[in-house]
């Protein structure tokens, strides 16, 4: 699928880093509502503070879209591609549905637009800068 011509492309603010730690528990996995749905982390997968929004991100991802930068301290060190959201949807993500408004940001690890999430206007003005 080839990305929509409103999708671009941005890089998370150098400054913006995340407090996270590793679910290297022997669990089923741990259940919670968030985005308006219910989400589910794995074990391996990460817990993530991020200026006091917390929430989990999948092994793979977090592996290949973070690094370490300090003693629980993560930066997010790849490009993401995202398009300002219309009207209201949810969008499928790796640990449930993320329910969203007309206005937010829907962002993608991947260009094909896989790999999604959705995060506010603010919070993506915030976070995200241009990466051209």
């Amino acid at each position: 699928m080839n990305a929509p011509a409103t999708r671009r492309r941005y890089r998370r603010r150098a400054d913006q880093a995340v407090a996270a730690v590793q679910l290297n528990l022997e669990t089923p996995g741990l259940h919670y509502h968030k985005w308006g749905n219910e989400q589910f982390a794995k074990p391996g997968d990460w817990l993530v503070d991020n200026g006091g929004d917390v929430y989990t991100i999948d092994a793979g991802t977090f592996a290949r879209t973070y690094r370490r930068v300090g003693c629980g301290a993560y930066v997010k060190s790849t490009p993401v591609w995202a398009e300002q959201a219309a009207a209201a949807g949810s969008v499928a993500t790796n640990e449930g549905r993320t329910a969203y408004e007309a206005g937010d940001w829907l962002v993608s690890n991947r260009e094909d637009g896989g790999d999604a999430y959705a995060i506010s206007a603010g919070k993506f003005a915030r976070l995200y800068e241009p990466d051209e």
